[in-house]
């Protein structure tokens, strides 16, 4: 396990959306990072899973199924789980890495990639 506090660990989180390739980046809008502890009932019954560990959730409509009746519509939320990740990593390098990871990850499903298709890229 490796602790950093809120801040260093949401200034990770930052790094980590600066750091996306800008055709990504440019084409986010609409989109707030949030960190959080841990999970909610919510956030598990949201993915469809019953077990395991969750260490980041996109709350919102992908790109991919929003309408023309999307307009004037709160930001949706990407969240990543603190508590976790930090559970897992061994290190600074390790945590950054991690968070980045997990980033990318819903960064996808923000994108309308699903996890299924994450699997046959070979980007998990």
């Amino acid at each position: 396990m490796y602790k950093v506090d809120r801040e260093t660990f949401e200034g990770l989180v930052t790094s980590a959306v600066v750091d996306l390739p800008d055709t990504f980046r440019d084409r986010v809008a609409n989109l707030d990072f949030v960190v959080e502890d841990l999970a909610s009932r919510d956030d598990y019954a949201r993915v469809g899973v019953s077990g395991g560990t969750l260490l980041g959730v996109y709350r919102g409509i992908p790109l991919t199924r929003r309408g023309r009746g999307y307009h004037m519509a709160l930001p949706d939320r990407i969240v990543i789980f603190q508590q976790p990740i930090q559970s897992l990593a061994r290190s600074a390098a390790d945590l950054s890495e991690r968070v980045s990871h997990v980033v990318r990850h819903e960064i996808a499903h923000y994108f309308g990639i699903s996890d299924e298709r994450l699997r046959e890229i070979d980007a998990y």
